[in-house]
């Protein structure tokens, strides 16, 4: 009976052995199930703030570039909105003696206007996906920095000679290594 139970202790601590040399070679880096929603929330308040969380610090000018861009495109149309629409409501008026005086047709002033109101609209949907992608991004950045990435697992291009006519063959291995 007592060989019985050192035979079951013996192979129940060869499994515990065979477990920690698995997790040795394999180094697994700690998941954090929270960092996803922590750099959207963080883009979320600031923009460019969940960039910096997952330390992509290259990213934040492009946030800002592209925020900065579509803000001043929406003050700049807006701005040349309120002048022709101003300068139109003048011409009803019967006054000449406006910005626009070298435009003598009213229709030719609501183009304009119609023309910059569509222009500073676009720019607003323009902010809005800016602060939206920022948003994503950070998101799914965080995402993946969680994947293990290493060289058991990779994606490259293969040269092969074939062997009857000797003509390179290209094409792409999928390699995983246990």
């Amino acid at each position: 009976m007592v060989f019985v139970f050192g035979i079951f202790s013996s192979f129940a601590q060869a499994k515990e052995k065979d477990l920690l040399i698995v997790k040795d070679s394999t180094k697994y880096l700690s998941l954090d199930p929270l960092r996803p929603a922590k750099a959207a929330f963080y883009s979320a308040i600031l923009p460019g703030l969940g960039q910096a969380y997952n330390k992509k610090y290259w990213k934040i000018p492009l946030v800002y570039g592209l925020l900065g861009t579509a803000i001043y495109t929406y003050s700049f149309n807006d701005k040349n909105y309120n002048a022709v629409r101003n300068a139109y409501k003048r011409r009803l008026e019967g006054f000449a003696d406006d910005d626009y005086s070298y435009i003598t047709d009213k229709d030719r002033l609501v183009s304009a206007q119609k023309s910059y109101e569509r222009n500073r609209d676009l720019s607003t949907f323009f902010i809005i996906a800016v602060y939206v992608l920022n948003i994503i991004d950070a998101n799914v950045d965080a995402h993946l920095k969680q994947f293990n990435v290493n060289d058991k697992l990779s994606f490259r291009p293969d040269i092969q000679t074939n062997d009857v006519n000797s003509q390179r063959n290209i094409a792409f291995t999928l390699n995983y290594q246990f």
